[in-house]
């Protein structure tokens, strides 16, 4: 988990006092006062004691009062100071970890499994869920046909090694024979079965310039098939669920601050932004409040961890919540998602 521990001179019993003060703000989402404290921080001390602690806690910006109240709630500061040095994460057990993986259908497509995986963030958590999608470069291409439809246009069928089909039609420079089609679709896939298309691309690229004064015709036509077949083509990008489970949350009831967050759901753009420097970084990476520098989620949390295949990150998933959230429940359960999502993907692959 990255970490910003502020370099704040906090002794310990300030340090107990802002770990039970977070504690029992994120329990009821209410202002916690001097006297609560008291109660629940474990500490022989008076009420005015901890009202000067609180006042210096206030000083250092890690807690703030609100006007109605004369308790304080933790700020963005505060709960990162909590998150980085006084929170302790225990992993999910062994029974947890099977009750989730059990919630991931066996033998799905990528599409389902990642849909799936976003799905059960959400229904875990109760907040929303998000898993952003690899693009089809990232995986490897097990099969292709094609199918000739007029004069030059031809359907491509696509079949990737983790189930997924992708249909779509080019238009050639010539017209094709079915049996040109057919002898191509096999020169191709005994060529390239088994690698991404970004390697594809450039072995193709790579084929074109050592045969290009001697290129035989059926080496021409596979370039001229496989260059229209192999081009990227528009996907789903991010699958994200619950988000209405944040309308009823308490200190998310600015309407305002929630239509720009389910707009930047439309959008994505941005958001998926954040989650790809998620992706670029190991572990869990937890944004809280305007930390991920998103507008959007500036009254929001989100905690990533990224999934992938043989070591490489094809993606990343995570949760998206309230700065009020039990940080220690959420963190494994995101952790132990990627690692069961990024296993179910593995078993997608072909034996080398």
């Amino acid at each position: 988990m990255s970490r910003h521990v502020p370099r704040l001179p906090l002794d310990p019993r300030a340090r107990q006092l802002l770990r039970a003060l977070v504690s029992q703000y994120v329990a009821d989402g209410q202002p916690v006062g001097s006297r609560a404290l008291a109660k629940t921080s474990g500490l022989d001390v008076s009420a005015a004691t901890i009202r000067n602690v609180m006042s210096d806690l206030e000083d250092l910006g890690l807690v703030a009062a609100p006007h109605t109240s004369a308790g304080r709630v933790p700020t963005v500061q505060g709960y990162r100071l909590f998150v980085d040095s006084l929170l302790e994460v225990t992993p999910l057990g062994q029974v947890q970890v099977e009750e989730l993986r059990r919630e991931l259908p066996a033998g799905a497509t990528t599409p389902d499994l990642l849909n799936s995986a976003s799905a059960l963030l959400s229904q875990v958590t109760h907040f929303v869920g998000v898993v952003t999608v690899p693009r089809h470069q990232e995986v490897p291409f097990r099969h292709i046909d094609f199918v000739p439809l007029d004069q030059r246009r031809t359907l491509v069928i696509l079949v990737f090694t983790d189930g997924q089909v992708q249909n779509r039609v080019i238009e050639l420079e010539r017209a094709y024979t079915a049996s040109e089609l057919e002898q191509v679709a096999n020169f191709l896939n005994l060529q390239f079965s088994g690698q991404r298309l970004d390697e594809i691309r450039l072995r193709l690229l790579r084929d074109m310039q050592e045969t290009s004064n001697q290129m035989n015709r059926l080496m021409a036509s596979s370039v001229e098939l496989a260059q229209a077949a192999f081009q990227s083509a528009p996907q789903p990008d991010m699958f994200v669920a619950g988000q209405t489970n944040l309308m009823g949350m308490h200190d998310l009831s600015n309407l305002e601050r929630l239509r720009e967050l389910f707009e930047a759901f439309q959008r994505k753009r941005d958001l998926l932004a954040v989650l790809e420097r998620c992706a670029r970084a190991e572990g869990v990476r937890l944004f809280i409040g305007e930390e991920s520098g998103f507008a959007a989620l500036d009254n929001y949390s989100l905690i990533t961890a990224p999934y992938g295949v043989e070591g490489r990150v094809l993606g990343v998933l995570g949760v998206i919540g309230p700065t009020r959230m039990a940080y220690e429940r959420v963190i494994p359960v995101v952790q132990a998602t990627a690692q069961i999502l990024s296993g179910a993907l593995n078993r997608h692959q072909p034996p080398q």
